[in-house]
């Protein structure tokens, strides 16, 4: 029996193109389309007549679930920019177009009702928070048997269709360089512990710290929590600074929260890279341009977005799902940590 595959081989493309040429989905060149049709042809292939009534009942679209901030310029933070960049590109080169739906956090979100209204194929969803209602939502759309993947979030004990980062061991190569360039007192700003990420930011900062002879309980007073915003760093400071004799360093666990709190122990006097050293995470584009320019821990958020975007639109067009992803992470040093 002749396979999609084979006729993607022998037409150049992709499996998920042939894919759309049966099933009619989305815009193609048409010398692409007659290059697969003319390799079906010589190749005797009949695609499954079940399967294309299915997918002709398709929308063509991948949803993006997004959570609702009011007052919040969520295109503007680096995080969602550049996932939503890499969801993006990864749909229009698949034939795909894209849907964005956002949701309060506190509104009664039923996650199947995306896909009762035929809206879209799939989605990939942002921002999720692992509580209880959250949890539940999502095995309602898993028991569906409806397609999703979460970026930058997984939930302990589940194993949803998932793409992240190791941030783990990108929290660890990030407090492991401050003890290593001899600062011993490294306190830690982390985000909201509903998501995945914070928790495992600590768990990579508790593992340098001991590593380094300090046990967790014996960390309480450098501990520090925002909420991922540039505000709560900026907030963050004064407590940093009232421990100033006890604190030589700050990890904080994306840069908007660091680039606050630089500001904010500037105003009180204390220096980034010359009084204190500072690390953020994500390596955004204000980190380059930071005074001193900030060291920042990289995660591939576009790839992210791209390989969610991929994977998912091939489970759509056939192939098996139960995916869970982890992308390297990498520390990019600047000024910001220069020991004096």
């Amino acid at each position: 029996m002749v396979t999609r595959k084979e006729v993607a081989e022998l037409a150049g493309v992709s499996e998920a193109t042939v894919s759309r040429v049966f099933n009619g989905l989305g815009p193609m060149k048409e010398e692409t389309k007659q290059r697969v049709l003319e390799a079906a042809k010589t190749l005797n292939y009949h695609p499954n007549a079940i399967a294309q009534s299915f997918a002709r009942r398709r929308s063509g679209n991948l949803g993006v679930v997004l959570p609702y901030v009011p007052k919040v310029h969520l295109f503007s933070t680096y995080y969602f920019s550049e996932v939503l960049s890499g969801i993006g590109a990864k749909v229009k080169e698949m034939g795909y177009d894209l849907l964005l739906m956002f949701r309060s956090q506190d509104e009664e979100s039923d996650y199947n009702d995306v896909f009762r209204s035929q809206k879209v194929d799939a989605c990939i969803i942002l921002g999720a928070a692992d509580t209880p209602r959250e949890r539940q939502q999502l095995k309602k759309l898993e028991e569906g048997g409806h397609p999703f993947c979460l970026v930058n979030q997984h939930f302990t004990g589940e194993r949803f269709n998932e793409v992240d980062a190791d941030h783990t061991a990108g929290s660890y190569s990030a407090v492991k360089h401050l003890l290593e360039k001899g600062y011993s007192r490294v306190a830690f700003l982390n985000g909201s512990s509903q998501f995945s990420n914070s928790g495992d930011r600590r768990q990579g900062y508790i593992q340098a710290m001991r590593e380094a002879g300090m046990e967790p309980e014996n960390l309480a007073h450098l501990y520090y929590e925002g909420n991922y915003s540039r505000t709560s760093g900026y907030r963050a400071a004064a407590a940093v600074y009232e421990r100033r004799r006890e604190i030589d360093a700050v990890f904080a666990a994306n840069d908007r929260m660091a680039i606050g709190l630089m500001q904010g122990l500037r105003e009180l006097g204390w220096e980034a890279g010359r009084d204190v050293a500072v690390i953020g995470c994500d390596n955004s584009d204000a980190a380059r341009v930071t005074d001193p320019p900030l060291t920042s821990v990289a995660v591939p958020f576009y790839e992210m977005g791209s390989l969610a975007a991929q994977r998912l639109l091939e489970q759509v067009n056939g192939e098996p799902g139960g995916f869970q992803l982890k992308l390297d992470t990498e520390l990019i040093i600047r000024q910001s940590c220069r020991k004096a």
